[in-house]
């Protein structure tokens, strides 16, 4: 793709372009953009920009210094809105700046703007936006994926150089399978989650969105610091893992179905393509790879329903009954505010929460998650990398799936395992099917395996 992190770069140390003619390019794009991408194109980007231009004169620039970003709509930037693209946070100004935010200013970037997404980040299509969908830029009669639908849509957009995106389950590697771009979801702690509007607190991690692999590994280096304010921040480890060129399969993964065909024999065009390179690739036992899912479903409901208690029109979030019984407020609030998937996970998480439901079903969801880590682990040990196909599907049209949740819950069925093991993944288009919508591949790492992951993925850009 055109416009890369490193093109622009070098632009602007030669003086070819301007960094103020850069981001007014952006932002006046992003303003004319008809796609629903962003929830707000920002009005005073002047005083980042002059930073960026004082960093450029002084010798001090980094490789974001002056590059337009947009930031998902839970991500806090100081005194802007950050909504989650929700009724209840519609008017919800950040009184700080979330850890990320603050080393995207710190390298001198240009945040343009906050991005579309799902309700309360509780989607895989962009539909639950209470503002609207977001069109899929390569066929707009299809989604972007979701949560992080509008930070994927803006890159085929070029609406945006690079976005940061929130990954729970899949929420920033499915939405950039579907609009054909580069998704990382980093080691849970490697990227501060402080400032970003919880969902599931176990699971979530802040990561970008790239139009290459060296695009997101840039981005990943600039925000992967160690942070004070996140109590599940670590330092990420010195040194470069060597490279075993050694892949792994799960056994059975396409035996229960599920995973269009088409999908499937990219996948296995790749597998050949990586042998060709090289690489020993093996079928390897994980028993309880598939199980993952279901597990999923069961702890990220409690985690949003734990979280999302605060939000009842007193603590968080707006009002509707001024005037009514505390009982009032909270149902009405709640339940107007609130979408309709958003009241689904919550009483699921609230019923497997509950007295006599929490020992059947979360507390074996707790155990068979630390079975799947070690499984997942264990293989680890021994290859690269697990790969898989990032979706069973390619992007669906909007109101495929809306009546069925469960058909959409499984676009997360290869993703979740590794915000379940808190691992490292990695999302590359690897080609286009019969409608020239993108393929991906998805290759899950051992923690903070990072480098590895990007050298593989700039391997499938060599080679797809």
């Amino acid at each position: 793709m055109d416009n890369t992190i490193l093109e622009l770069h070098k632009k602007i140390l030669s003086g070819e372009i301007t960094i103020t003619n850069l981001v007014k390019e952006y932002v006046d794009r992003a303003r004319a953009d008809s796609r629903n991408i962003y929830r707000e194109v920002f009005s005073d980007v002047g005083v980042q920009v002059a930073r960026a231009e004082a960093m450029l004169k002084e010798g001090k620039a980094t490789a974001l210094t002056g590059i337009p970003v947009a930031i998902k709509d839970n991500i806090m930037f100081a005194g802007h809105v950050a909504g989650s693209s929700s009724k209840m946070l519609e008017h919800h100004t950040a009184s700080y700046n979330s850890t990320v935010v603050q080393q995207l200013i710190d390298a001198g970037a240009v945040i343009i703007g906050r991005t579309n997404m799902d309700d309360g980040a509780m989607g895989s299509s962009t539909e639950n936006s209470a503002y609207g969908p977001t069109l899929n830029p390569l066929d707009e009669s299809r989604v972007p994926g979701g949560s992080s639908g509008g930070s994927a849509a803006a890159l085929p957009a070029d609406v945006a150089v690079i976005t940061l995106g929130s990954d729970t389950g899949g929420s920033i590697r499915q939405p950039a399978a579907f609009c054909g771009v580069v998704g990382l979801s980093p080691t849970y702690g490697s990227v501060s989650r402080h400032g970003l509007i919880s969902m599931g607190s176990s699971l979530d991690v802040i990561g970008p969105l790239a139009k290459t692999v060296e695009d997101a590994e840039i981005m990943y280096n600039a925000i992967a610091v160690k942070d004070s304010f996140d109590s599940t921040s670590v330092a990420r480890p010195e040194g470069i893992p060597t490279l075993k060129k050694k892949l792994a399969i799960p056994k059975g993964l396409f035996v229960n179905g599920g995973c269009d065909p088409e999908v499937q024999s990219n996948f296995e065009v790749m597998v050949e393509k990586f042998k060709a390179e090289g690489y020993t690739i093996d079928e390897v036992d994980l028993p309880h790879f598939g199980d993952s899912l279901a597990v999923y479903y069961i702890l990220m409901p409690a985690e949003v329903s734990s979280n999302l208690a605060r939000l009842d029109g007193i603590r968080y979030g707006d009002r509707l009954a001024t005037e009514s019984s505390l009982s009032d407020v909270y149902n009405e609030t709640r339940g107007q505010l609130f979408g309709k998937e958003v009241r689904r996970r919550i009483l699921l998480g609230t019923y497997v929460l509950s007295h006599g439901y929490y020992d059947a079903y979360y507390n074996k969801a707790v155990a068979l998650r630390g079975v799947i880590r070690r499984e997942l682990e264990t293989v680890l040990a021994e290859y690269d990398a697990i790969i898989t196909p990032t979706t069973p599907t390619t992007a669906f049209k909007f109101g495929e799936k809306t009546g069925d949740p469960l058909a959409m819950y499984l676009s997360d069925l290869f993703t979740v395992p590794a915000n379940i093991a808190h691992l490292p993944a990695l999302s590359v288009p690897s080609g286009k099917d019969s409608k020239e919508m993108p393929f991906s591949i998805q290759f899950i790492g051992a923690q903070y395996s990072e480098p590895t992951l990007f050298a593989l993925g700039k391997t499938v850009e060599n080679v797809r």
